[in-house]
């Protein structure tokens, strides 16, 4: 039997929430796989350890994390209890960065049933590849003088390895899709660093005959995200430009509750992450209302990392099903309660 240890960090707010639901559901998966089974080990790092430790994770936590599959991630953060640039420094991002995961990967697709804003969503269905180490959240740059005299540098940069690893995995992306990449830049107002990257994406694509591509600009490609998104197939971006796109993806299917996302390491030396593009939601917190969709699609993207393709699309197929249905949470017009949505998903999923 084909076990699969998994590292579980609920973190802060709904992410308490929505992972054990999701855990579920996973678990029955892999009943019905039957030759696959999980082995899950959940760390209490937030921003509540946090204010009990000082650190949002302890020194040796990378190493106890490096010994499993993936990292299974909720939500981090609570303003009123850690600054974000705290909290997400010093978890999610520590993870990222340290290990090497360095491509972003979240999907948006239009689901039957899904209450999207857009007046006719034309069934799009799009995937944004996000260059996930470097770009404008570089940590370069500081703080010097005082008062009216202060300056606050900020360095973005980019790397021909970051900029073209993560073009590649995108056009090789779109070979097992639609067979279309674009491109997003801002090349008119960015004197630099993108058309460094309108450059790279050009030589790349030479590569790729048989893929079509085109290359916008970020404010019009934000715009034709919610004017025409059926157009597009998988965007490949910088780290700002595609963490941007991929929360107007979240708010045209109809809420950012439902969208996952992937923290790629793609050379095998240390476990990629998985977890929902959401923030922890402090609002709904405790009302046993917050969607657990974002966290169980997110859980179809890491069965489809471990090679696990047909029973990822098995349950991406029962969790439309189940919208369709009108078995939904309120952020997407539905009446039901997070466990009342999980428990139909692998009430579904046992009858396959």
């Amino acid at each position: 039997m084909k076990t699969i240890k998994i590292a579980v960090i609920p973190g802060d707010g709904i992410g308490q929430e929505v992972v054990p639901p999701a855990m579920d559901v996973l678990n029955t998966v892999a009943e019905v796989h039957g030759g696959l089974k999980f082995g899950f080990t959940e760390f209490p790092w937030n921003c509540e350890y946090y204010v009990k430790n000082g650190i949002m994770m302890p020194d040796d936590g990378l190493k106890a994390l490096s010994n499993f599959d993936a990292v299974f991630l909720g939500a981090v953060g609570n303003p009123e209890l850690v600054p974000d640039h705290i909290s997400l420094w010093g978890l999610l991002i520590k993870i990222r960065r340290e290990f090497q995961q360095v491509i972003n990967i979240r999907p948006a697709k239009y689901f039957k049933g899904l209450q999207s804003p857009l007046l006719n969503p034309n069934d799009f269905d799009l995937i944004v590849v996000r260059e996930n180490s470097e770009g404008e959240y570089s940590e370069i740059g500081g703080r010097i003088h005082q008062g009216e005299d202060e300056i606050t540098i900020q360095n973005a940069v980019f790397t021909r390895k970051g900029v073209e690893r993560a073009m590649r995995y995108a056009f090789e992306l779109a070979m097992k899709r639609k067979g279309h990449v674009t491109s997003a830049t801002k090349s008119n107002g960015i004197f630099h660093s993108m058309p460094y990257w309108d450059s790279v994406f050009n030589e790349i694509k030479d590569d790729y005959p048989n893929i079509a591509t085109a290359s916008y600009h970020i404010d019009a490609l934000t715009a034709f995200f919610v004017s025409r998104p059926q157009i597009f197939d998988v965007i490949v971006a910088s780290n700002l430009f595609g963490d941007i796109l991929t929360d107007v993806g979240g708010a045209i299917m109809g809420s950012i509750g439902i969208a996952p996302a992937a923290n790629i390491n793609l050379n095998g030396k240390f476990p990629s992450m998985f977890e929902p593009v959401h923030g922890s939601a402090p609002d709904i917190c405790g009302k046993g209302i917050a969607n657990p969709v974002g966290q169980i699609w997110t859980a179809k993207l890491m069965l489809d990392h471990f090679g696990e393709i047909e029973m990822g699309n098995t349950l991406l197929d029962v969790i439309e099903g189940v919208i369709r249905d009108g078995i939904s949470t309120p952020d997407i017009g539905g009446k039901c309660k997070t466990v009342e949505v999980s428990e139909e998903i692998c009430r579904r999923l046992k009858t396959i």
